[in-house]
């Protein structure tokens, strides 16, 4: 077993680098996802639900091929605003 020792500089300079790395690497910047990840960010079990999301426009979708169907992240997100419900602000 090694044991490596860091100053606490270099420990927090490390453990920057590597949180910087893992936030970048988790970013979701894909401005079209799948069907599996646009129910996921939804939290619907059914393709149903989902195509009826689609169906009345609620949120944008594209089909580059004819069983393709890829759906904008920023609609869901625009989606999930609107019904967003503020927290009561007790004081």
């Amino acid at each position: 077993m090694q044991i490596i020792c860091l100053e606490d500089e270099a420990f927090y300079a490390l453990l920057n680098e590597v949180t910087t790395y893992l936030d970048k690497k988790n970013r979701h910047d894909d401005k079209w996802v799948s069907q599996k990840e646009a129910m996921r960010l939804l939290n619907v079990k059914s393709k149903t639900t989902l195509q009826n999301l689609r169906d009345e426009g609620k949120i944008r979708f594209s089909q580059p091929q004819k069983k393709v169907i890829l759906y904008d992240r920023a609609s869901i997100e625009a989606y999930l605003d609107k019904y967003a419900h503020n927290t009561f602000n007790l004081k």
